[in-house]
Formats: C-alpha cells, structure tokens, sequence
C-alpha cells in the first residue's frame, strides 16, 4: 500500500472505496486525479502532482485512470481529463477540470489548510 508523501494509484473499486474510507474516518482532504493514458495533458500534471504529494503529507492523493475504473468515473460524472476532485469526508468540495497547475496548487493550500485548521 501507498505512504504519506506519494500520489496512490487505485485499480480497483474494492481498493476506491477503501481509500475513501480511510480519507473519511481520518478526515483528511482527498485529491483525485481522473486520468488516462492517452492524454497528453494528463502526463504533463501527472509528476507536478507528484511534487506537490510529497510536500503535502497531511493529504490523500489517488489516480484513477478513467478507462480501467468507468464506474467510478461515471459516479463522480468525470467527462474530461485530467479532473481533479477535491473530497472531504466523502463529499465533493471542489475541482479542477485541466491541467491547470496554479489552480490545482491554490486549491490543494486552500483546502488542506482548511483542514489543518478544523482539525486543530
């Protein structure tokens, strides 16, 4: 299983759903990475992603490819790639449709900060 610091990947709905659950019972903030392989813009975010996980330990990162995970996609009505969805105790608080580097920066500090403070 992922540690602290990595973006996880997840290729299963058995394995989805585990990780929502553990973002849930310790209430951290849930960064979701909907991807695919054959999308170009996908692969640019993908290791600034990765940059960001390992600065930010106190938040969840997972990848889920669209194509090997469609349900989960379709549950979460994921239509573009990348989309980044910001989940808090299993409910949807924001995201990121793009590979919008600011955006996903400025949204991943609001958010875990937010965090931070409710749990203080």
């Amino acid at each position: 299983m992922a540690e602290e610091g990595q973006v996880i990947g997840v290729h299963t709905v058995e394995s989805w759903t585990e990780q929502l659950n553990k973002g849930n019972e310790s209430k951290k903030l849930i960064v979701v990475d909907f991807t695919a392989s054959w999308c170009g813009p996908c692969r640019f975010i993908a290791p600034i992603l990765a940059e960001i996980a390992k600065k930010k330990p106190e938040v969840i990162f997972l990848k889920v490819d669209v194509d090997e995970l469609k349900t989960v996609a379709e549950e979460w009505s994921v239509e573009a790639m990348p989309t980044f969805l910001f989940l808090k105790e299993g409910k949807l608080v924001d995201k990121v449709v793009g590979a919008k580097k600011e955006e996903l920066q400025l949204k991943i500090e609001k958010h875990a900060s937010d965090a931070t403070v409710t749990a203080a």
